[in-house]
Protein backbone atom coordinates (compact mmCIF):
# COMPACT_ATOMS: atom_id res chain seq x y z
CA UNK A 1 0.00 0.00 0.00
CA UNK A 2 1.67 3.10 -1.25
CA UNK A 3 0.66 6.77 0.59
CA UNK A 4 0.99 10.29 -0.43
CA UNK A 5 0.86 13.66 1.43
CA UNK A 6 0.19 16.87 0.07
CA UNK A 7 0.98 20.48 1.72
CA UNK A 8 3.26 18.92 4.28
CA UNK A 9 5.36 22.00 5.84
CA UNK A 10 9.19 21.28 6.71
CA UNK A 11 8.66 21.01 10.31
CA UNK A 12 5.63 18.54 9.99
CA UNK A 13 7.80 16.49 7.40
CA UNK A 14 10.23 14.62 9.97
CA UNK A 15 7.07 14.21 12.30
CA UNK A 16 5.10 12.57 9.89
CA UNK A 17 8.01 10.17 9.01
CA UNK A 18 8.90 9.61 12.76
CA UNK A 19 4.96 8.36 13.19
CA UNK A 20 5.10 6.07 10.02
CA UNK A 21 8.65 4.80 10.74
CA UNK A 22 7.66 3.33 14.51
CA UNK A 23 3.76 2.29 13.31
CA UNK A 24 4.97 0.20 9.95
CA UNK A 25 8.81 -0.11 10.64
CA UNK A 26 9.41 1.08 7.10
CA UNK A 27 6.54 -1.47 5.60
CA UNK A 28 4.60 0.70 3.99
CA UNK A 29 6.88 4.08 2.53
CA UNK A 30 5.46 7.72 2.28
CA UNK A 31 6.14 9.99 0.09
CA UNK A 32 5.57 13.77 1.56
CA UNK A 33 5.15 16.62 -1.07
CA UNK A 34 5.03 20.20 -0.44
CA UNK A 35 2.61 20.97 -3.25
CA UNK A 36 -1.06 22.09 -2.15
CA UNK A 37 -3.46 19.10 -3.62
CA UNK A 38 -5.78 20.63 -6.26
CA UNK A 39 -6.91 19.86 -10.28
CA UNK A 40 -3.53 20.50 -11.65
CA UNK A 41 -1.32 18.32 -9.03
CA UNK A 42 -3.97 15.52 -8.31
CA UNK A 43 -2.59 13.45 -11.57
CA UNK A 44 0.34 13.06 -8.97
CA UNK A 45 -1.82 10.43 -6.78
CA UNK A 46 -1.89 7.91 -9.49
CA UNK A 47 -1.07 4.92 -7.50
CA UNK A 48 -1.19 5.92 -4.14
CA UNK A 49 -4.10 4.24 -2.64
CA UNK A 50 -4.14 6.78 0.48
CA UNK A 51 -3.75 10.11 0.45
CA UNK A 52 -2.98 12.34 3.77
CA UNK A 53 -4.17 15.94 2.96
CA UNK A 54 -4.25 19.60 4.41
CA UNK A 55 -6.48 21.74 5.33
CA UNK A 56 -5.68 23.99 2.60
CA UNK A 57 -6.11 21.31 -0.30
CA UNK A 58 -8.95 21.49 -2.64
CA UNK A 59 -10.71 17.95 -2.69
CA UNK A 60 -13.99 18.98 -4.80
CA UNK A 61 -15.68 16.51 -6.70
CA UNK A 62 -13.54 16.97 -9.79
CA UNK A 63 -10.50 15.98 -7.71
CA UNK A 64 -11.70 13.05 -5.84
CA UNK A 65 -12.76 11.70 -9.46
CA UNK A 66 -9.15 12.38 -10.61
CA UNK A 67 -8.14 10.27 -7.20
CA UNK A 68 -10.33 7.80 -7.46
CA UNK A 69 -9.29 7.18 -11.30
CA UNK A 70 -5.99 6.71 -10.40
CA UNK A 71 -6.57 4.78 -7.63
CA UNK A 72 -6.92 6.39 -4.72
CA UNK A 73 -9.08 4.12 -1.99
CA UNK A 74 -8.69 6.69 1.16
CA UNK A 75 -8.12 10.35 2.04
CA UNK A 76 -7.00 10.72 5.37
CA UNK A 77 -7.32 14.81 6.47
CA UNK A 78 -4.58 16.04 8.67
CA UNK A 79 -6.70 18.41 10.53
CA UNK A 80 -10.00 18.60 12.08
CA UNK A 81 -11.95 20.72 9.89
CA UNK A 82 -13.41 18.80 6.42
CA UNK A 83 -14.88 21.88 4.53
CA UNK A 84 -12.75 21.35 1.63
CA UNK A 85 -14.12 18.04 1.02
CA UNK A 86 -16.55 17.50 -1.31
CA UNK A 87 -18.03 14.77 0.87
CA UNK A 88 -21.52 13.62 -1.22
CA UNK A 89 -18.81 12.98 -4.12
CA UNK A 90 -16.24 10.51 -1.97
CA UNK A 91 -19.36 8.53 -0.72
CA UNK A 92 -20.75 8.36 -4.33
CA UNK A 93 -17.03 7.31 -5.45
CA UNK A 94 -16.57 5.16 -2.46
CA UNK A 95 -13.27 6.75 -1.11
CA UNK A 96 -13.36 6.53 2.87
CA UNK A 97 -12.71 10.10 4.40
CA UNK A 98 -11.06 10.16 7.74
CA UNK A 99 -9.91 13.20 10.09
CA UNK A 100 -7.91 13.71 12.98
CA UNK A 101 -10.74 13.81 15.73
CA UNK A 102 -9.53 16.75 17.96
CA UNK A 103 -6.62 19.02 18.61
CA UNK A 104 -5.67 19.60 22.02
CA UNK A 105 -8.01 23.08 23.13
CA UNK A 106 -4.69 23.80 24.78
CA UNK A 107 -2.97 24.95 21.86
CA UNK A 108 -5.15 26.60 20.06
CA UNK A 109 -6.47 29.11 23.26
CA UNK A 110 -3.15 29.84 24.49
CA UNK A 111 -2.20 30.86 20.71
CA UNK A 112 -4.95 32.94 20.27
CA UNK A 113 -4.28 34.87 23.54
CA UNK A 114 -0.60 34.78 22.37
CA UNK A 115 -2.11 36.74 19.17
CA UNK A 116 -4.37 38.83 21.04
CA UNK A 117 -1.82 40.24 23.77
CA UNK A 118 0.98 40.59 20.31
CA UNK A 119 -1.71 42.24 19.10
CA UNK A 120 -2.57 44.57 21.69
CA UNK A 121 1.11 45.37 22.27
CA UNK A 122 1.98 45.88 18.47
CA UNK A 123 4.42 43.05 18.94
CA UNK A 124 3.85 42.15 15.59
CA UNK A 125 5.89 44.99 14.51
CA UNK A 126 9.68 43.30 15.75
CA UNK A 127 8.74 40.39 12.90
CA UNK A 128 10.06 43.26 10.35
CA UNK A 129 13.44 44.07 13.22
CA UNK A 130 11.69 46.83 13.80
CA UNK A 131 12.47 47.36 18.04
CA UNK A 132 12.19 50.58 18.91
CA UNK A 133 9.51 51.70 21.31
CA UNK A 134 7.96 54.50 19.93
CA UNK A 135 4.36 52.98 18.90
CA UNK A 136 4.03 50.18 20.73
CA UNK A 137 1.83 51.89 23.31
CA UNK A 138 -0.76 49.49 24.26
CA UNK A 139 -3.59 48.68 26.07
CA UNK A 140 -4.19 46.54 29.62
CA UNK A 141 -5.73 43.86 29.18
CA UNK A 142 -6.60 43.74 33.45
CA UNK A 143 -9.89 44.65 34.54
CA UNK A 144 -11.22 44.71 30.87
CA UNK A 145 -13.98 42.61 29.95
CA UNK A 146 -13.53 39.98 27.40
CA UNK A 147 -16.31 38.21 25.23
CA UNK A 148 -15.82 34.46 24.25
CA UNK A 149 -18.13 33.91 21.44
CA UNK A 150 -18.68 30.04 21.82
CA UNK A 151 -17.69 28.22 24.81
CA UNK A 152 -16.87 24.46 23.63
CA UNK A 153 -13.47 23.15 25.08
CA UNK A 154 -11.65 25.63 23.25
CA UNK A 155 -13.52 28.56 24.45
CA UNK A 156 -14.05 27.25 28.01
CA UNK A 157 -9.80 27.12 28.30
CA UNK A 158 -9.77 31.01 26.35
CA UNK A 159 -12.28 32.27 29.43
CA UNK A 160 -10.01 30.36 31.90
CA UNK A 161 -7.09 31.78 30.88
CA UNK A 162 -8.75 34.98 30.91
CA UNK A 163 -9.34 35.07 34.31
CA UNK A 164 -5.91 35.06 35.39
CA UNK A 165 -4.94 38.28 33.76
CA UNK A 166 -7.75 39.14 36.03
CA UNK A 167 -10.24 40.40 33.43
CA UNK A 168 -13.82 39.57 33.40
CA UNK A 169 -14.85 37.24 30.72
CA UNK A 170 -18.32 36.70 29.98
CA UNK A 171 -19.53 33.35 28.76
CA UNK A 172 -22.05 31.31 27.35
CA UNK A 173 -22.85 27.89 29.15
CA UNK A 174 -19.11 27.12 30.67
CA UNK A 175 -18.93 23.41 32.19
CA UNK A 176 -18.91 23.58 35.94
CA UNK A 177 -15.75 21.90 38.07
CA UNK A 178 -12.09 21.76 37.67
CA UNK A 179 -12.75 21.76 33.81
CA UNK A 180 -14.44 25.39 33.57
CA UNK A 181 -13.38 29.37 34.38
CA UNK A 182 -13.95 30.03 38.21
CA UNK A 183 -18.20 30.74 38.18
CA UNK A 184 -17.45 33.99 40.38
CA UNK A 185 -15.55 35.76 37.53
CA UNK A 186 -17.49 34.45 34.02
CA UNK A 187 -21.28 35.61 33.58
CA UNK A 188 -23.19 33.99 30.63
CA UNK A 189 -24.54 37.04 28.52
CA UNK A 190 -27.26 37.18 25.50
CA UNK A 191 -25.87 37.39 22.38
CA UNK A 192 -26.69 40.54 21.74
CA UNK A 193 -24.52 41.66 24.46
CA UNK A 194 -21.72 41.58 22.55
CA UNK A 195 -22.27 44.35 21.02
CA UNK A 196 -20.91 46.28 24.15
CA UNK A 197 -17.54 47.19 24.53
CA UNK A 198 -15.51 44.56 25.13
CA UNK A 199 -11.17 44.11 24.98
CA UNK A 200 -11.26 41.30 22.56
CA UNK A 201 -13.91 38.91 20.79
CA UNK A 202 -12.87 35.64 19.77
CA UNK A 203 -13.98 34.37 15.95
CA UNK A 204 -16.42 31.10 15.96
CA UNK A 205 -15.25 28.59 13.80
CA UNK A 206 -17.67 26.95 11.02
CA UNK A 207 -18.86 23.53 11.31
CA UNK A 208 -16.81 21.62 10.11
CA UNK A 209 -14.20 23.55 9.49
CA UNK A 210 -10.57 23.68 11.40
CA UNK A 211 -11.18 25.38 14.80
CA UNK A 212 -8.08 27.12 14.60
CA UNK A 213 -9.78 29.29 11.36
CA UNK A 214 -12.62 31.31 12.40
CA UNK A 215 -15.11 32.83 10.13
Amino acid sequence: MKIIAYGVLTDERPLLESAFHESFSGSRPLRCLDLDLDRYTAPTAAGYEIVLSSVNDTLDAEVLRTLADGGTLMISQRSTGYDNIDLHTAEELALTVARVSSYSPYSVAEFAWALALAVNRRIVRAHEFDFRLKGLLGRDFHGRTVGVLGTGKIGTVFARIATVLPSTPPGGHLPKGPAGPNPGTVRPVPRPAFGGPMGIRPGVPRPGTDPGRTA
